[in-house]
């Protein structure tokens, strides 16, 4: 469990780190410090505070999103957000820092959250 986080909205940990590997659970929009209020709207936003909350969650482990190896995106309006999910994913990555990536559409995310987003990290 990782300082300074609300508790898992499941009954899972926020990261597991093995052999130099950290595997973060799915961060969605919610606001960390406020975690009942309500979602940001529209798929921008989203996608804006769930890399932010990714970044904090590497921070509190000491690393950043260019540690980014794989990432995995679910949105619960595939054809809709897409494009501009990819703008604003794109916008949060350091320069040169592209992780492999898997999208996928899913009918529904915790809190009606328009995106998820679970990655793996690897420590320099």
């Amino acid at each position: 469990m990782l300082p300074g986080f609300p508790p898992s909205v499941s009954p899972s940990s926020h990261a597991v780190e093995t052999d130099g590997f950290v595997f973060l659970t799915g961060q969605f929009p919610r606001d960390l410090d406020d975690p009942r209020a309500p979602l940001p709207e529209g798929i921008t936003a989203q996608t804006t505070r769930t890399m932010a909350n990714l970044a904090r969650a590497l921070r509190a482990l000491g690393m950043g999103l260019e540690n980014l190896v794989s990432v995995r995106v679910y949105l619960s309006a595939f054809e809709r957000d897409y494009a501009a999910m990819n703008l604003a994913y794109a916008a949060a990555l350091p320069p040169g820092g592209r992780p492999v990536r898997t999208c996928v559409g899913v009918t529904a995310l915790v809190r009606g959250a328009l995106i998820e987003i679970e990655a793996v990290a690897r420590r320099p």
